[in-house]
């Protein structure tokens, strides 16, 4: 035995006889992801233990550490309430024109979250549009729109995605004859829908509720558009206000929250999978009678609220704007080739990324590839700013051929959207019959044989579907795009954020309209890759 085989194998009690190669491989993969975020010590261990403890301890921090945990938490629970059953009606029940309800629902994931809040403001707002279209009925007051209740409202509306693309994965792949084997045993479909269907697809929607936790609680854009005291907006105006000191405590304070996030999503999740000759056929689709038509109601209402309000906005702005006045905002054709670019080749990175943390943490059951595998969890959790920030600082310091240039710009993509494609991956590769693998290593393939003829080609579209994800959410970026991005490198999302800021908004509807564009064709690739009779 080697000297590196022992050394593993004393790291986990010598349970699980783990491969030196693809342990070392993710070792390193993991470690260089939050190898970046050691910057939040550095600065955290520099300030005084007195000052320290006044500042975690004070009635503003204690605020920022329950409106933060009040969003996440009204964010996933939505955000469920909503993904679950509408991936449950578009696989499951025979609902009309399920395919293209299919597209649609998943949709509101290609609109950046900072969009969609600033439309909903426009929009519902004390002053905005719809308040304009009441007023002559005799109302003049709408509901708030700012504070915690709009934050999770825009928020879940852009997130619960995540939720519905993985338990929808679930359902597809889902072996339906083990509900007939329920049905037989007398149990109504309620019953075999608890007992049968939720314990296979727990995993799917812990891992997607995972997601849109840690989106929620990093997100920048929204809660500063909402008025929201919570940890992304703190940590951005400590920033600008050269408070590095309580910044950093609070991203720690953060990590903290991400590292009881991911530690509860771990204890709902597990490896278990339904694998069967007909797993994924839908054959035996749910009737839902006279509630056939009115179902259609539940997709409808959510998808319009998500995708109709942004874009009554964006044609409004574009309708009234005086266009031509401000040459040096007009919008050209190279930012869309620079987003386009980065967001591929970022895609391209964290795909094969993930492909070793992913396969490692799905073939092996064991501690060290359950750490590695949530380490990649932790730069989707840290706020943009607070990454780009950290880069900065190493690459300032220690790589200044590095700083403001393309591959610091994708590196940062990769560490903040690995998680994305590992998912996904872990998924694919969790589906894989293992009998298939063993057939093929009796057949004198060697573990990588075997992988690159049997697991791979079976993996495939789960590893496109993860790719692309990575691609969409990298077009969508901002605080990374804003810092780090190499000087006179305009994107897309530098394009709208320069219009918004300046309150010329006429400027961000053409950029806007080609991101939902592009990321909705991403969107599609996605879907794409779900084959079968479901597929696109």
């Amino acid at each position: 035995m080697s000297r590196i085989q022992r050394l593993i194998d004393r790291a986990t009690d010598g349970d699980d006889r783990l491969p030196p190669g693809l342990t070392l491989l993710s070792a390193a993969i993991a470690a260089t992801l939050v190898f970046p975020l050691a910057w939040l010590v550095i600065e955290a261990v520099t300030v005084d233990p007195a000052r320290a403890r006044e500042l975690l301890l004070s009635r503003g921090t204690a605020e920022v550490l329950l409106n933060s945990l009040l969003l996440m938490a009204g964010v996933t629970a939505l955000s469920i309430l909503l993904g679950v059953p509408l991936a449950y009606l578009t696989v499951r029940t025979d609902l009309p024109f399920r395919r293209f309800w299919s597209v649609v629902v998943a949709l509101p994931l290609v609109v950046p979250s900072y969009v969609g809040a600033f439309a909903f403001v426009s929009a519902f707002g004390p002053r905005g549009e719809f308040h304009d279209l009441l007023a002559p009925l005799g109302i003049e007051r709408i509901p708030e729109i700012y504070g915690l209740p709009g934050s999770i409202l825009v928020i879940t509306l852009y997130t619960y995605p995540y939720v519905y693309l993985s338990t929808r994965a679930a359902l597809l792949s889902f072996d339906t004859r083990l509900i007939e084997a329920a049905r037989t045993l007398n149990h109504g479909r309620v019953e075999a829908f608890r007992r049968v269907t939720l314990p296979v697809i727990r995993p799917a929607v812990a891992a997607g509720s995972l997601l849109a936790a840690l989106y929620a609680v990093s997100d920048f854009g929204t809660p500063s558009i909402m008025r929201l005291s919570v940890f992304t907006r703190q940590i951005y105006v400590e920033y600008n206000t050269f408070g590095s000191d309580y910044a950093a405590l609070l991203s720690l304070q953060l990590l903290g929250v991400v590292l009881v996030v991911l530690a509860l999503e771990w204890l709902v999740r597990s490896n278990r999978s339904a694998h069967g000759d007909d797993a994924g056929t839908t054959r035996d689709l749910v009737n839902l009678g006279r509630w056939r038509w009115p179902a259609t109601l539940a997709p409808a209402s959510v998808a319009a609220t998500a995708l109709l309000v942004p874009l009554w906005i964006l044609l409004l702005w574009l309708v009234r704007s005086d266009a031509g006045r401000r040459p040096s905002m007009a919008f050209e054709p190279v930012q869309v080739l620079n987003s386009l670019s980065v967001s591929l080749a970022a895609a391209v990175v964290a795909a094969l990324a993930a492909l070793p943390i992913a396969y490692f943490a799905a073939t092996h059951d064991s501690p060290l590839a359950t750490l590695f595998e949530r380490a990649t969890y932790v730069g989707f959790a840290v706020p943009g700013i607070v990454l780009a920030l950290a880069l900065v600082y190493f690459g300032s310091g220690y790589l200044p051929r590095l700083y403001q240039t393309l591959p610091l710009l994708v590196f940062a993509y990769v560490v903040r959207f690995l998680p994305q494609a590992v998912g996904s991956t872990r998924t694919s590769i969790l589906g894989v019959d293992p009998r298939l693998v063993e057939a093929g290593r009796t057949l004198g393939e060697s573990s990588m044989g075997a992988f690159r003829r049997v697991t791979f080609p079976l993996t495939r579209s789960g590893i496109v579907a993860g790719a692309a994800l990575v691609f969409l959410t990298t077009m969508k970026e901002l605080p990374v795009t804003l810092i780090l991005r190499p000087s006179g490198f305009e994107t897309i999302v530098t394009q709208i954020w320069r219009a918004q800021e300046t309150a010329l908004y006429q400027y961000a509807v053409v950029p806007t309209l080609i991101l939902l564009v592009i990321s909705g064709l991403s969107m599609v690739v996605i879907l794409a890759q779900e084959g079968g009779e479901e597929g696109l």
